[in-house]
């Protein structure tokens, strides 16, 4: 099993990832919220130990990062916070499990074992396809006719909303709301600007790009729409 732990307290960290792997376990330590994030979105783990209170992101905001970027991988939040109303506003953020400190290993590691044992998401589920794009949710990779496109994290994000909406008329609004999650000067030209640089990048991907009906649309005064259309 390969475990990510997140936990800046050193002495917890270092007797959780010595038990893990005496365990036989193959463990990732990092002592920040930003590194653990970093990790937890770009390196596949079959679980993920985090505390609650970190330097950087919480481990609450990398619950919720997690999994607004759809990733699925059992989080069990360890922390000293084990109070009903902490343990509810965790599991409403996406945790899988919630263990208070103090604890005791042999309970840890049973837990972890058991959230191992839960079925995997299916296939279906963490991709998806749209005309000759796939995206690859858990791998956070998108291929376009076979091909590997290189997304940033941002641009990732307004893809994969377009590929859950193809062939919808996407509004400047709804993509802000849904992709940015702010309230942007409705005369920002930001989406503008991304839909831009992911409509080149899936063209770089193939030959004669030009010479195709664009994938990604404009629709004068309205938005824009993924597919090729009728």
């Amino acid at each position: 099993m390969r475990v990510l732990v997140i936990e800046d307290d050193r002495a917890t960290a270092d007797y959780i990832q010595k038990g893990l792997i005496e365990a036989g376990h193959v463990v990732d330590l990092a002592r920040n919220g930003k590194d653990g994030l970093f990790l937890g979105m770009n390196e596949g783990y079959d679980v993920i130990v985090t505390d609650r209170m970190l330097p950087g992101p919480d481990g609450l905001a990398i619950l919720r990062a997690l999994r607004t970027s759809g990733i699925r991988t059992p989080v069990l939040v360890l922390t000293a916070l084990g109070d009903v109303d902490h343990r509810v506003e965790g599991l409403d953020a996406g945790a899988d499990d919630y263990l208070g400190k103090p604890f005791a290993f042999s309970e840890l590691r049973a837990r972890l074992d058991a959230l191992a044992r839960r079925p995997a998401a299916s296939a279906e589920s963490t991709l998806l396809r749209v005309a000759d794009v796939e995206m690859d949710l858990l791998k956070r990779s998108v291929k376009r006719a076979g091909k590997p496109v290189e997304l940033l994290p941002t641009e990732f994000r307004l893809l994969e909303y377009m590929m859950r909406h193809p062939g919808q008329v996407l509004t400047r609004t709804m993509l802000l709301e849904q992709v940015w999650d702010f309230n942007f000067d409705p005369n920002t030209n930001v989406v503008d600007v991304h839909v831009s640089r992911v409509r080149r990048k899936l063209d770089q991907a193939v030959e004669h790009a030009e010479a195709q009906p664009p994938l990604i649309r404009t629709i004068r005064g309205a938005g824009y729409a993924l597919g090729f259309g009728d």
